[in-house]
Order: structure tokens, then sequence, then C-alpha cells
């Protein structure tokens, strides 16, 4: 089986979860407004055991770029990452928004 290698302009879906002291303290506000500077589409979302969830679409490399700069922001509350492999792009988001 070859390993598929992601180029920087292809879509790409990113799912990630953070764990830490992640709700309560404006990450998907944060989240939200990082994904205002970027070109990236998805949600962020809290989760009943206390992670939040984030799903990112875009470019592989704009959500990179998204999801460091989110992580460098709020790195003082994360504790853990979860990184899902990337997958293709599914283009179902028209925006990034906070599911509630």
């Amino acid at each position: 089986m070859t390993e598929h290698r992601t180029t920087a302009n292809e879509a790409i879906r990113q799912t990630v979860r953070y764990t830490g002291r992640v709700q309560g303290v404006g990450f998907r506000f944060t989240a939200h407004e990082t994904a205002a500077r970027f070109r990236v589409t998805g949600f962020v979302q809290n989760l009943d055991d206390g992670r939040v969830l984030m799903v990112a679409e875009g470019a592989a490399d704009e959500v990179e770029r998204f999801c460091c700069a989110l992580g460098e922001t709020m790195k003082r509350n994360i504790t853990a990452i979860d990184i899902e492999e990337p997958v293709a792009a599914a283009a179902e988001f028209p925006d990034f928004s906070i599911k509630h």
C-alpha cells in the first residue's frame, strides 16, 4: 500500500480534539475568531467529556497554519491534542461556526 502525501494546496479535513482547561475559557470563541483570519471552514464544539472538538477544512497549508495559530493562542489551556490523520475535504461547511 502506498502512503498518500498531502500537497499544500490539496483540500483536506482535519479533525482535532483538545484536552485541558478548554471549556468555559473562551476556547470556541477564540477558535472562531482565529478561523476568520484563514481560509478555512468547519466548526468547533464542546464535548460532553470536557474536551473540545474542532473540524477544519481548506487547503492543507492553510489548515495547518490555522491549527498552529489556535494552538499557540490557547497553549496555556491545552494539556493534550489528539490530531486525526487528515482526509479529503467534504466541502460541506459554508463557513467556520461554533456548534452548541
